[in-house]
């Protein structure tokens, strides 16, 4: 017998019901679901954001002291900036260096672009008056934020860094007894405190850098002749200075990364023995890289040595010491 009307629209109505209590229980079930997750996940998702922060923040931190180790431990201006340059990773998207010569500015180092870019810049000259910019910062030995446009930065280092008008740059001068030496530049994601406080960590390095070697004779062992420093050729002149930052690096990294063994040698009247296998290896890097038979080269290694690690006292330096190579 066939369903009468009205019991076919019941059914219809039931249905209806139905399938809109399926979709609200759903809901609620859904609710429930995300409810007892943030109960029960809640605590955890937050310890695990904290630890994420405190690991981030401790990682930074690392960072930056690890840059101003260095930064501290510069035994030059070239050093120094290549410190400061390559500190600003974590802190700047990208940076440059560039050092203050009367009018102008020299590229110096550059961090975030191109390989041949990089060496493209170093030596780059721009006169300061054709970038309001980086004149006002040289000027008033200040922080300035810029727009990126040419006349602000210049057209030469729009090209270098590639950025677009409209950009922002970030200029820090270092500043040594009242002037600005030079330029820090940054853009893209850019820590600007931070960055301050590392350009004025390198200003005061700055300040105690020791004046740019100039030599007039060749300082030897006392049992060899001192050679005069005008009879070289340019060639072997550079080799000298070559050599003599090689053994300044080496020994600088030597009181930097064995800090105990260097306490524990010198009070024991032995370093050699307690730095032996970092002696040995820059004594053999130093002989193949500079000692050419028959050449006027210096043990510079020897007295760099001596004089920073031995305060020139010879016994320091142990009686297994092999001595002066050259």
């Amino acid at each position: 017998m066939a369903s009468s009307p009205p019991s076919i629209l019941l059914r219809q109505i039931l249905e209806e019901r139905l399938s809109q209590l399926s979709v609200e229980l759903e809901g609620l079930l859904d609710a429930h679901v995300v409810t007892q997750l943030e109960h029960r996940l809640g605590p955890t998702v937050e310890k695990a954001t904290a630890e994420a922060r405190e690991r981030t923040r401790s990682e930074l931190a690392d960072q930056l002291n690890q840059g101003a180790r260095r930064i501290r431990q510069a035994i030059d201006s070239a050093d120094l900036t290549a410190a400061l340059v390559d500190a600003t990773a974590p802190i700047a998207s990208a940076a440059a260096l560039l050092v203050v010569n009367d009018s102008t500015l020299r590229g110096e180092r550059i961090r975030g672009v191109a390989v041949e870019q990089a060496r493209a810049f170093r030596g780059l000259e721009i006169p300061l008056g054709s970038a309001a910019a980086l004149e006002e910062a040289t000027r008033t030995a200040e922080p300035v934020t810029a727009v990126t446009a040419p006349a602000q930065i210049s057209t030469e280092l729009s090209v270098f860094t590639g950025q677009t008008e409209g950009g922002r740059a970030f200029i820090y001068p270092l500043v040594v007894r009242g002037r600005a030496v030079a330029l820090l530049y940054a853009w893209g994601s850019v820590v600007g405190p931070a960055l301050e406080l590392l350009t004025q960590l390198a200003a005061a390095v700055w300040t105690a850098l020791p004046a740019p070697v100039e030599l007039v004779s060749i300082v030897t062992d006392a049992a060899s002749p001192s050679t005069d420093w005008s009879t070289l050729a340019p060639p072997e002149q550079q080799l000298h200075l070559r050599a003599q930052r090689f053994a300044r690096v080496q020994v600088a990294q030597m009181r930097l990364f064995e800090t105990d063994a260097v306490q524990s040698g010198r009070s024991r009247q032995d370093l050699y023995s307690a730095l032996r296998t970092r002696i040995d290896a820059a004594r053999d890097s130093f002989r193949r890289s500079f000692l050419v038979p028959g050449s006027s080269m210096v043990d510079y290694l020897h007295l760099e040595l001596l004089k920073t690690l031995a305060h020139d006292d010879p016994q320091a330096l142990g009686k297994d010491y092999p001595g002066p190579m050259a």
